[in-house]
Order: C-alpha cells, then sequence, then structure tokens
C-alpha cells in the first residue's frame, strides 16, 4: 500500500508541476512542431528518405539504405518491425567482451562493436573475391535483436532538462524504497568535445544528442562517413573519399539535416475516439494505481526556450521550450527481466577520438551494471507497433505487461490480481496511445 501511494504522489508531484505549461503539437501529418517551415522540414524529410547508393559511400557493411527504411511506420519518423543484431560474449572475469569477427576470408577482423551488419557491398563488379560479410562466430553466445525506434518527437526528449530525469531517477528509488532505480548514465556529447549529457535514445541510453545520435546511426547502420564519424568499419571494397557526408552550399550536412528533421517533428498522437471511451479513462487510473506510471510516466516538461544543451551546441528554440510532453516514459534504464546483456560499445558509439580523449570520463561510468538494462520504451504510439519490447518478441499487449520482471516484478503481481475486466481495461487504454 506505500509503495501504490509512492507511486500516486510521484506521478501527481510530475503533473502538477507540468501542466501549467502548453502542450507539444502531435499528429502524423508530416508536418513540423514549429520549429521550421513546412519548405525546410520537407526539404530535411526528403534527405531523411533518400535512399544512399554505393557511390555516395553506402557501407562497406550497413544494414539500411536510408533512415526511412528503418523509421518508417505510418510515417518518416516513425517506428518499423526492422531489427538489428548485437552478440558478444562474456569474458574470464565475468565482464562483457564485444565479438571479434573475421571478414576477407580472415584477413580482416572487425572488433569494438556488438553490432554485426546484415548487409555488405561486395562483392561486387569491382571488387569481384573480396568477401566481407560479417558472420556470428560461435564463440558470441550473448545474442539479441534490438526493434528500430520511433524518432519522432525526440526532439522534445532531447529538451528535457539532464536534471529532470537526474530527479527522477532520485524520486522513483526513494519513492518505492529502492525497488525501482532508474540509471541515469551520463555519455559523451559527440559534437561537444569533453562534454556528457544524461543519455535518453537509443535502447541504452547511449546518446543525449540528437546530432551524436544521427551521426552513429549514418555510420554503423549505413556505413557513411561524417564528421562525427569520420573513420569506415572496414576499408575494405571501399572506393569513396573520407568522410562521405560532405557539407552542402549551405555549410550544412546530411547530419545536421537528420538532427533538424526529428527535432522538428510532431509527437505520436493519441487515438482519440478510444483515449476518450470510459474504458481507457478506467484503464489509465489503474495503470497509475498499480505502479506502471513510475517508470512509464505520463507527463515530463521542457527546459525553457533559449536553454543551452548539449554542450553548448544547440539552443532550445521556442518551438521545443516550456511544453509538456505525454510520452509515457522516463528515458532511464531499468533492469525488467527483459535485458539481453549487450553491453554498449563505446568506440561504436562515439567513435575512435572521443573515445581516446575521454576513456578517463567513461571509465567512471558505471556501463557494467546496465548490460541487463533496457531504457524505459515511451509508450506514446505504442497501438502502432504489432511487436512490442526491444527484441520484438511479444506480440500481443498483454505479452508485453505480464514478460515484465525485475524491478517490475511487483506491479505485475498487482496486474495479475486485477480482475480480467480491470486487466482489459488497461490494455484497452494501450491502444489509445
Amino acid at each position: 500500500m506505500k509503495l501504490l501511494i509512492a507511486a500516486a504522489a510521484l506521478t501527481f508531484a510530475l503533473v502538477s508541476v507540468s501542466t501549467q505549461f502548453p502542450e507539444t503539437p502531435a499528429g502524423f501529418d508530416d508536418k513540423p512542431n514549429g520549429m521550421v517551415d513546412d519548405a525546410t522540414h520537407q526539404a530535411d524529410q526528403m534527405k531523411f528518405d533518400e535512399v544512399e547508393q554505393v557511390s555516395d559511400g553506402l557501407g562497406p557493411l550497413y544494414n539500411a539504405q536510408s533512415c526511412r527504411e528503418c523509421h518508417q511506420s505510418p510515417v518518416s519518423g516513425g517506428a518499423s518491425q526492422v531489427t538489428e543484431l548485437r552478440v558478444g560474449h562474456q569474458g574470464p572475469d565475468g565482464r562483457f567482451r564485444t565479438p571479434d569477427i573475421p571478414i576477407a576470408r580472415g584477413a580482416e577482423v572487425i572488433t569494438g562493436r556488438s553490432l554485426v551488419n546484415d548487409r555488405a557491398i561486395c562483392p561486387n563488379a569491382v571488387f569481384p573475391d573480396k568477401e566481407i560479410q560479417e558472420r556470428v562466430p560461435e564463440t558470441e553466445s550473448i545474442r539479441t535483436l534490438r526493434l528500430s525506434l520511433s524518432v519522432l518527437g525526440d526532439g522534445f526528449v532531447e529538451a528535457i532538462a539532464d536534471q529532470t530525469l537526474i530527479d527522477l531517477a532520485k524520486q522513483q528509488c526513494k519513492s518505492s524504497h529502492q525497488t525501482i532505480c532508474g540509471q541515469v548514465l551520463y555519455v559523451p556529447i559527440v559534437e561537444a568535445p569533453g562534454q556528457m549529457g544524461v543519455g535518453r535514445f537509443g535502447w541504452k541510453d547511449q546518446h543525449a544528442s540528437l546530432l551524436s545520435f544521427a551521426g552513429d546511426a549514418y555510420l554503423n547502420e549505413m556505413g557513411i562517413t561524417n564528421r562525427l564519424q569520420p573513420n569506415e568499419v572496414t576499408n575494405l571494397c571501399n572506393s569513396v573519399s573520407e568522410p562521405n557526408d560532405k557539407p552542402g552550399p549551405d555549410g550544412l550536412s546530411d547530419i545536421d539535416r537528420f538532427a533538424r528533421f526529428i527535432r522538428a517533428t510532431k509527437a505520436p498522437a493519441r487515438d482519440s475516439q478510444v483515449a476518450n471511451s470510459a474504458v481507457a479513462n478506467k484503464g489509465l487510473g489503474l495503470f497509475d494505481k498499480i505502479g506502471c506510471a513510475t517508470c512509464h510516466v505520463e507527463t515530463l516538461t521542457t527546459a525553457p526556450a533559449g536553454t543551452k544543451i548539449n554542450g553548448g551546441t544547440f539552443v532550445i528554440p521556442p518551438a521545443l521550450g516550456s511544453l509538456t510532453l505525454h510520452p509515457f516514459g522516463d528515458f532511464l534504464m531499468h533492469d525488467v527481466g527483459t535485458g539481453d546483456g549487450i553491453l554498449q560499445a563505446i568506440r561504436e558509439h562515439y567513435g575512435h577520438r572521443v573515445f581516446q580523449q575521454m576513456v578517463g570520463y567513461l571509465s567512471k561510468q558505471d556501463f557494467e551494471s546496465s548490460r541487463n538494462k533496457i531504457r524505459t520504451a515511451p509508450l506514446w504510439g505504442v497501438r502502432l507497433r504489432p511487436r512490442l519490447m526491444h527484441d520484438g518478441a511479444s506480440l500481443t499487449l498483454l505479452e508485453a505487461i505480464t514478460r515484465h520482471r525485475g524491478e517490475a516484478s511487483q506491479i505485475i503481481k498487482r496486474f495479475e490480481k486485477l480482475k480480467r475486466p480491470d486487466q482489459e481495461a488497461i490494455i484497452e487504454f494501450l491502444k489509445s496511445l
């Protein structure tokens, strides 16, 4: 009972502070949230949707040919059912180790990353004898698939103050008597050398900045080198000068446009017809009552316009500042019994330069403890996903709920004790998101 009261008090405190601010724009109309004009947003979306070719620098190892390929349902920037493969193994000391993956018949070994790319650009007409496709060695016993996440509304998420997430983690832990404690990870801001921020993007909270996130994905998912990630995973079969992503006449490169596109997207909209139903409203009340909202936080606010974030490289514009968003997530790391055992690979996500510069700072972060933790999935837009959880292994909302363990164990026990109509009301509420 004390935990229920504490969870309700936490939810009330967050909502009462937040409701003084206007709501974030929401919708799936491909229109910007007010940060840029329609023409700019459409041009940025075209770049986001653009299919990369080998002549653009695609590969040599890659997973997708465009951002949209992994972020497209129901509109550009949305989620998809595309998965990526990550593997590793446990070393003699019990710590996670990234794989050593031989390519080109053993002529080269890919190291320092847990991601295994599904595709390669050769053999081809220019390199008919090169075999560089990555394959998982038998030694890599830790294996998982991860679903691509939606990036809609992430401009608002980026604009949440670090301190807001830090305070939320502390409040969770205190109000739950140490049973639910979101982990805050400080990660490098790649575009601001030497600066770190609170991670909130990616399943392992590996990025705090959307520009850092874009640079990482462009290299590791598409093989396109850029100013933040200038080193190819392999130079075999590579015939395009580095970096592949060069500034245009306006001084902006592709990663700048990707970040601007994401920042200008609207938040995922709810299904108003379902949301206004008596059953869904009852479900929301039960969702809060049994403690789901402790991690799936309904309401957060962004920092004021004019606030400098990302190591001073980005100033929150009026369109993103002092707004109320309803992500139904806390963007913190939790152990809910579904962790995949994969530790984020520092060199992979931040590049060799940042790894060398910040090895001292990074060693102070307790990354190892996050191996079996996953960032709380924000539930906005969850009704549009047929496969759920980080690996897509849960196919119904009920399966996703009852799969929770770890920090969520007591909450799931409360859910399972509910009468069937009450359980169905919670599921109906989720169908409104």
